[in-house]
């Protein structure tokens, strides 16, 4: 039986469950629950180029919107389609093996319904900035490397019709990826691999400039700050609510 490397302890697993459960922005009072030798625990994982990206036109980087080519998955993809058990083995907190993990994203599609790779052969980053899914995405089992793997790779955020409970929990918690929902269905069916999208944030819109067609999006809310701090850790540690690593 393969073992995942383990990128929480059990109570700091349970200190972001409880952080980020439903309808419930991290409080000071939730964060400040954990023992204090766990403050220094971060969530942020060595990653190859900062979370924001910019923007078509060449402005400076900005959280608030993600442009780039799109890759489409359907509805009830897994955790173990997005990283294989095989490579929980792997250690975030290391720059090779943060790397090499996202060399693994999506590898476990298969291949005859995904013929195009999200990331290339022989390649460890993806092309492909937005992921773009139907319901029920991240399904299966609660490994934190599922959306690790996919900001490893490069990816800034997945637009889908719908989530599993523990994947968004988890793409907040790491800060890796923006979960976003879509209010309008029919993204998933219409985009195609290769589109050229843009998710504006401020104005919860995904654009599709290929088609011309444009999809709401839910508003990312409270969990908006925790990703683009780095996590929940990092988040916590930023707005004071835990001490710092230099303190």
């Amino acid at each position: 039986m393969t073992t995942a490397a383990p990128l929480l302890s059990l109570t700091d697993a349970a200190t972001v469950t409880a952080a980020l459960a439903p309808g419930r922005a991290p409080t000071r009072a939730r964060i400040q629950a954990a023992p204090r030798h766990h403050a220094t625990v971060s969530l942020r994982c060595h990653r190859a180029r900062p979370l924001t990206a910019a923007a078509a036109t060449g402005d400076s980087p900005s959280s608030a919107a993600f442009h780039g080519e799109c890759f489409v998955v359907g509805d009830n993809i897994d955790t173990d389609q997005i990283i294989p058990a095989e490579h929980l083995t792997l250690v975030p907190s290391k720059p090779d093996e943060y790397r090499k993990l996202g060399s693994f994203a999506f590898v476990g599609l298969p291949s005859a319904a995904y013929p195009i790779p999200f990331v290339a052969p022989g390649e460890e980053s993806s092309r492909y900035a937005v992921i773009i899914g139907g319901a029920n995405f991240g399904c299966g089992s609660s490994r934190e490397h599922a959306p690790v793997a996919l900001g490893a790779a490069g990816a800034r955020a997945v637009v889908a019709e719908g989530y599993a409970r523990i994947f968004f929990r988890n793409s907040v918690a790491t800060g890796e990826v923006y979960p976003l929902e879509l209010a309008d269905s029919g993204a998933s069916k219409e985009c195609k691999t290769g589109d050229v999208v843009t998710v504006d944030l401020d104005n919860s819109v995904l654009i599709n400039h290929t088609s011309g067609k444009q999809y709401k999006l839910k508003p990312i809310g409270d969990a908006g700050p925790v990703i683009e701090a780095g996590g929940i850790f990092a988040y916590a540690r930023k707005t004071g609510m835990i001490a710092s690593k230099s303190a």
